[in-house]
């Protein structure tokens, strides 16, 4: 087998890996902000208007439910004029074909992206407390965009700090159970904003125990989002397992420090979630529950994310004579 050496990139000057580390750590305080939104109710703060809200640019005697989503509205702009600026800064402190580049691009679309689902659930008033189905779809897309955002400016900052590009033919094994485990994740991320949606519109309120409530999401007069309600724990379950052998497969492939930390890592984070999960339903899912749950499903997917960047810009195992004879070296 032949193996690859990774060779880092020259780090991309100061301002554009600390912009993009914070860029990263902003946009999960802004998901975290987007999820107070929906367990308040305040989605339909601003009515069916976008971009303005109730119709004007700057709401007028406001209500606290306009407040927190003219302020979501607000900092989830910011984030935008935040993506303009990392792509200035990766092209103009970065040589052509530098993959900060491209995560920068990357992350630019997928934050315009972002805001123009978010204004789809204004425009057709899938917000508050709409029990439309479509709203359920929405919300698991909002989600999977989230998390491709949340990686794609993961990635960047890593490059602009000076990490390798990642090689994505050759990998293998490696590359092939490391992207079913990234999708097993990220089904269960859409599951998830499904279940919390769930949550919020039809969790009863009386000392229901969750069997009780698992029969009200099957009975005959139970609509869709309560139907998918109970996936998300069979899933929680099932990727768990998977990323448990995932994380001693890249050891065991790739033996490199990083990889080894990061599954540790990501080991630590799935006992924690798996935690939250049981509490979030004992608690019958309070919002200072969900808001931690959701934390550390950003936690969890970046994490994961991070193992998979390690594990496939890490050496192959391999013996001595063989990497001294057949080194390819990625730039």
């Amino acid at each position: 087998m032949s193996g690859t050496l990774t060779v880092p990139r020259a780090r991309a000057g100061v301002w554009l890996p600390r912009l993009a580390w914070g860029a990263l750590a902003y946009n999960v305080l802004v998901i975290l902000w987007g999820a107070v939104v929906r367990i308040t109710g305040a989605g339909a703060g601003c009515g069916d208007h976008w971009p303005l809200c109730n119709g004007v640019v700057v709401p007028q005697s406001p209500t606290l439910h306009t407040v927190i989503e003219f302020s979501h509205r607000l900092t989830s702009g910011a984030s935008g004029v935040v993506a303009i600026a990392l792509v200035v800064l990766a092209f103009t402190q970065t040589a052509k074909g530098h993959p900060a580049r491209l995560g920068a691009l990357l992350s630019l679309g997928l934050i315009i992206l972002e805001g123009l689902v978010g204004g789809v659930q204004v425009l057709l008033g899938l917000t508050a407390t709409s029990t439309d189905p479509a709203r359920g779809f929405v919300q698991g897309i909002h989600l999977a965009n989230t998390f491709a955002l949340l990686g794609a400016l993961l990635l960047t900052a890593l490059w602009a700090s000076g990490g390798p590009r990642v090689r994505l033919r050759g990998q293998g094994l490696v590359g092939g159970w490391s992207t079913v485990g990234l999708a097993l994740l990220l089904m269960l991320g859409m599951a998830g904003a499904v279940t919390a949606l769930g949550d919020l519109l039809f969790l009863p309120a009386d000392g229901s125990t969750p069997v009780q409530t698992v029969k009200r999401d099957f009975a005959a007069t139970a609509s869709v989002i309560e139907n998918l309600r109970v996936v998300h724990p069979m899933l929680a379950v099932l990727t768990s397992a998977f990323l448990v052998w995932l994380g001693v497969f890249l050891r065991r492939e790739r033996p490199d420090a990083q990889v080894q930390r990061w599954s540790g890592v990501v080991w630590a984070l799935i006992a924690a979630q798996m935690l939250a999960g049981f509490a979030n339903v004992a608690l019958k899912a309070p919002g200072w529950m969900q808001l931690t749950h959701l934390l550390l499903a950003c936690a969890m997917w970046l994490a994961t994310v991070t193992l998979v960047y390690r594990a496939m810009t890490a050496l192959r195992a391999q013996s001595p004579a063989a990497a001294r004879s057949n080194v390819d070296v990625t730039v």
